[in-house]
């Protein structure tokens, strides 16, 4: 019998599908033995297969929610998914620092949705270049990180793994942890298993390295084993829609 956990809290859209955004993190979390806490950004409508609807939440709403759970649990980790712009990560990000100054945050920036569905106004991205000393990590897949690279976000700035699966040479799959000035490759764990592609990966593998710097990893080990569990997901099924056990 497991005695306690430690408590780490997704901030995300919700995804009545259950494949990405929230529930994927809930979901992640009670396989990491981690008590999951959730709050939601942005209510939308999709499938695994195509994206209808998105409605923000009211950031005074989100705000006032991370206050009531961050004074209840001892929050060691926080994941971060879909937001509006760089006030609205901002005001989530200070409300979490004031709460807990030493709570590790994972930020997964997904600007667009696989059909194309716009989440981030890229408008506001040149003001997200204070905003990042003050995250762990962000985790954008290689296009992701072309766009925020434009931007010149990346100087003196927090630790980034590039995820490898939009790789367009021959080491895709591969992911690249930038961290203190040092450049480290994760290969795949499993290179003779056929991966399947699936909705909400990278919402997947950011609650993964949040559930697992919330029991005490460091930011490489976390990563590590964030890239073991995202290949048990995408090996899972042939779906769009992956097991999480």
């Amino acid at each position: 019998m497991q005695a306690e956990r430690s408590f780490v809290m997704s901030i995300a859209g919700f995804d009545p599908s259950g494949g990405a955004g929230l529930l994927a993190d809930i979901k992640t979390f009670e396989q990491l033995k981690v008590q999951g806490l959730g709050i939601c950004t942005a209510m939308t409508v999709q499938t695994e297969l195509k994206f209808f609807d998105l409605q923000w939440r009211p950031i005074e709403e989100i705000v006032s929610e991370i206050d009531v759970l961050m004074n209840s649990y001892p929050v060691e980790a926080l994941k971060i998914g879909i937001v509006k712009d760089a006030g609205f990560l901002n005001k989530i990000i200070k409300r979490i620092k004031l709460n807990n100054p030493e709570a590790k945050i994972v930020w997964d920036p997904v600007l667009k949705s696989t059909s194309e569905f716009s989440f981030f106004d890229l408008s506001t991205i040149s003001q997200l270049k204070d905003m990042l000393e003050q995250i762990d990590l962000i985790t954008p897949n290689y296009n992701e990180y072309k766009i925020l690279q434009e931007a010149q976000l990346f100087e003196n700035s927090c630790s980034v793994l590039i995820k490898g699966g939009h790789r367009e040479d021959d080491r895709i799959g591969t992911d690249l942890l930038m961290e203190n000035g040092k450049q480290i490759s994760i290969q795949p764990n499993d290179t003779t298993s056929f991966y399947y592609p699936k909705h909400g990966s990278g919402c997947v593998l950011s609650s993964a390295i949040a559930g697992y710097l919330a029991k005490g990893e460091n930011l490489e080990t976390a990563c590590r084993n964030g890239k073991q569990y995202i290949e048990n997901f995408l090996t899972s099924n042939p779906t769009l829609l992956g097991f999480h056990s």
